[in-house]
């Protein structure tokens, strides 16, 4: 198992601390709310986890882009291509797993970013805000989301969605991750439509168990937009950055009754769990494995 590097370590903790790069004359165009709101975002101090141990395989990093737009925070979102063999057709942040050469995690979501979207690299309209806590993807895959500030929308203009992995390239108010009524102005999918097949007018959940998570629930978000419904790991993301930005809680039930809200303890139990798996299975099942695959030739 190749495991995180002493540079990819360094990379994902001390990148996570980075200060805030958003020039003071970019912060003063904003207004007011927006301003406290990137303010809020850029002294927050995510948790910090030893990855030592990960596997490089299974590390991630998304681009949480952020701009105003009428007096609003906005966030970049995508569709993934329906040709993907993962979450295809399903809302997404541009990113991707780390390359080797990524020197940090803010790298990484720049270079997804450019190949997704065609965001430019080493724009001087895109300023790193700060980073999240790393989530955990249903493939276990340590995800850290990258937060930046755009500055010059017309760079949205430009983008182009690559074909293979993007379908669509879209936005949504950050802040209706906390109210979803205030995407009630957005011009969004007809209920009962594909890509809202629920008889809920803005947000929907479901508790899962997860075995892995020891049994225990995961609730599952899942807001209406103007394309793709933003949910599962994209919402869980957006939720923790809106909660920071505004200083707010949701208005509806966040967490399960059981779910795990820490990260500390989620990543503990990641770590078992993949350590199980490494483990080398018993004499007999492994003949048993053999005589399954011998069965279906």
């Amino acid at each position: 198992m190749q495991c995180v590097t002493e540079g990819h370590f360094l990379a994902v903790t001390i990148m996570s601390q980075v200060q805030s790069s958003v020039p003071t004359q970019v912060l003063q165009r904003l207004s007011q709310r927006s301003r406290t709101c990137i303010e809020r975002l850029g002294q927050h101090e995510p948790e910090i986890a030893d990855l030592h141990a990960h596997p490089v395989l299974k590390l991630a990093a998304v681009l949480v882009l952020l701009y105003e737009r009428a007096g609003e925070l906005r966030v970049l979102l995508t569709t993934r291509s329906k040709a993907l063999r993962s979450h295809p057709g399903q809302t997404a942040l541009p990113g991707g797993k780390v390359d080797d050469t990524d020197k940090d995690v803010f790298q990484t979501a720049y270079r997804e970013a450019y190949e997704e979207v065609g965001l430019p690299l080493n724009s001087p309209h895109v300023h790193a805000v700060c980073t999240l806590r790393p989530f955990v993807s249903a493939y276990k895959i340590l995800v850290t989301p990258v937060v930046a500030l755009l500055d010059e929308l017309s760079v949205l203009d430009e983008l182009v969605a690559e074909p293979g992995e993007v379908a669509h390239i879209f936005d949504h108010p950050l802040e209706a991750l906390l109210d979803p009524a205030i995407a009630l102005k957005e011009p969004l999918e007809p209920i009962g439509s594909e890509h809202w097949p629920y008889d809920v007018e803005l947000h929907s959940w479901s508790d899962i168990q997860v075995q892995w998570l020891n049994n225990t629930t995961y609730r599952m978000h899942r807001f209406r937009s103007a394309a793709s419904p933003v949910k599962g790991l994209t919402s869980d993301i957006l939720i923790l950055a809106a909660e920071i930005a505004y200083d707010q809680k949701p208005v509806y039930e966040r967490w399960g009754a059981d779910q795990l809200k820490d990260f500390g303890t989620v990543f503990r139990v990641l770590q078992e769990s993949i350590s199980q798996e490494q483990q080398p299975a018993p004499q007999s099942a492994m003949q048993g494995s053999v005589a399954q695959v011998a069965t279906s030739v």
